[in-house]
């Protein structure tokens, strides 16, 4: 069974996997794998370090893709000659197959047909123009300096990787490197991932990665049985963005304690008297022993630490931070229930993409519960610890992020941020509406909407839900009775 951003995570990870996010990053040697799933995920913190550590090892060398067939493979396909586990662990997701359900592929398909242009720039590259065609606005950059992507090299705390997202989509870019890194929630795939070019204004267009990210983008390290998986991690780097000890990284999701979040990230905004590892700047362990003299945090921008001159603003906004957490904390929630409800659908003789009425066997049943029950949980932040103090962003990330998503008649949306005691104003995520929720099994959809329904409406009464309070969950209901017609259908089922 495979396991994702799971309970009681705690990786004793090589040096070479450090902070590692979203883009393609190099796998370590002798990676631990995951914790066995479990429901309801919590975190060990991060151990302070008491002594020094040897040097980290040197990370290694990104794998070369393997040559293809002559010529080039046709758009969204990955290397013909590099046969993926998946192809036999879960044969009805055909991921091998075309990525073409995805917001990537359909730009590469505008420029194909000429439709729109991508402009190269000296110093960026595509970069800002991609985010202008991809619908991603700059005010979502965040910065990482722990060595992460296939251009460990360039990353570092005088020179961060950037970081640009939507709903769907993800964007990485790296000073002076060669390509740009992307990763993308595909409707019929899940995580996909892929480069475009960056060096030079060559024609743009997107290459399909496969196996060189998902050594990191598994959810066990691409090892057997895991899932393709967006990540975050935190840990205590130096400024080379080196790992200074092998003991302190963990994976992060919105259960994660706030005090342990953005170890080798930083981060703009005011946060009050909450506290966490982001824009830690040291070299040497031993300067984490008296951990919280070496804290830093209610930074308007970063222009004292390093030069932002190169980036597209000189933020990392702490809100994006939040949102980004709670995003791929979802979807990959979304994509172990979608994988593993298609593949046992597919071995019972059933239709993949539907199951409904069907009863698959008992081990199958329970395990694809308990993974729509945890899905349920991070949608509705079951678990979710809150703020001590208010957060207040200052990129505009907040205003573009809650002006994009359907409103009812009352101006009232899922999206509306909270930032007091938590992140969201209203207890159901703004994911419901995604396109990869909505490619759900009728199995799973059906399971999930009814269960949605059951615990706004009041009639489930588990005690990991009392803390969702009654004005709530009315407002969530009267949202999506009005914005979502799956959920208005399952209400009148009740």
């Amino acid at each position: 069974m495979h396991s994702m951003n799971t309970p009681a995570q705690r990786l004793t990870l090589a040096a070479a996997l450090i902070a590692s996010f979203l883009m393609f990053t190099v796998p370590a040697r002798g990676q631990a794998q995951d914790a066995a799933p479990e429901v309801g995920p919590t975190h060990a913190p991060l151990p302070a370090p008491t002594a020094p550590a040897t040097p980290p090892a040197a990370p290694a060398a990104p794998v070369a893709a393997a040559p293809g067939e002559p010529g080039k493979p046709a758009f969204g396909m990955p290397d013909p000659s590099a046969p993926l586990r998946y192809d036999t662990e879960y044969p009805p997701m055909h991921y091998e197959g075309l990525a073409q359900n995805n917001r990537i592929a359909r730009l590469q398909a505008r420029l194909e047909r000429g439709e729109v242009k991508l402009d190269f720039e000296p110093g960026h590259g595509y970069l800002r123009s991609l985010l202008k065609a991809l619908d991603i606005d700059p005010s979502s950059q965040v910065l990482v300096y722990s060595k992460t992507s296939l251009q460990t090299g360039e990353i570092q705390a005088a020179s961060p990787r950037a970081l640009y997202f939507n709903e769907d989509t993800y964007v990485g870019w790296v000073q002076g490197a060669q390509q740009i890194e992307l990763g993308t929630m595909d409707s019929t795939l899940d995580q996909v991932f892929y480069t475009l070019k960056n060096g030079s204004p060559v024609p743009a267009h997107f290459k399909r990665e496969t196996t060189s990210c998902l050594g990191c983008h598994d959810s066990l390290s691409y090892s057997g049985g895991g899932v393709p998986r967006f990540l975050l991690m935190s840990t205590y780097v130096n400024t080379h963005g080196d790992a200074l000890t092998h003991e302190g990284s963990i994976l992060v999701t919105d259960h994660t304690e706030f005090r342990y979040r953005w170890g080798g990230w930083y981060v703009t905004g005011q946060q009050g008297s909450e506290v966490h590892l982001g824009n830690v700047l040291v070299h040497d362990v031993k300067e984490l022993i008296n951990l919280d003299s070496v804290r830093r945090g209610n930074l308007d921008n970063l222009d004292a630490l390093f030069d932002t001159k190169p980036y597209l603003t000189d933020k990392s906004d702490i809100v994006a931070l939040q949102v980004l957490l709670h995003q791929s904390t979802v979807q990959d929630r979304i994509t172990e229930v979608n994988w593993d409800t298609r593949t046992a659908l597919a071995k019972a003789g059933k239709d993949p993409a539907d199951g409904r009425g069907v009863t698959l066997p008992p081990q199958s049943r329970k395990q694809i519960k308990d993974e729509m029950d945890a899905l349920v949980d991070e949608m509705l932040f079951v678990g979710d610890p809150g703020y001590k103090s208010k957060l207040t962003g200052n990129s505009g990330f907040d205003k573009w992020f809650q002006a994009r998503g359907p409103r009812d008649s009352h101006g009232r949306s899922l999206r509306e941020l909270d930032l007091t005691t938590r992140l969201f104003k209203y207890p159901c995520s703004f994911l419901i509406y995604s396109d990869a929720f909505n490619a759900l099994p009728l199995y799973a959809k059906d399971y999930l909407y009814a269960r949605l329904v059951r615990i706004l409406t009041g009639k489930e009464h588990a005690s990991q839900y009392a803390a969702l309070s009654e004005a709530g969950r009315k407002a969530a209901v009267e949202i999506l009775k009005a914005t979502l017609p799956q959920f208005a259908a399952a209400l009148k089922k009740g």
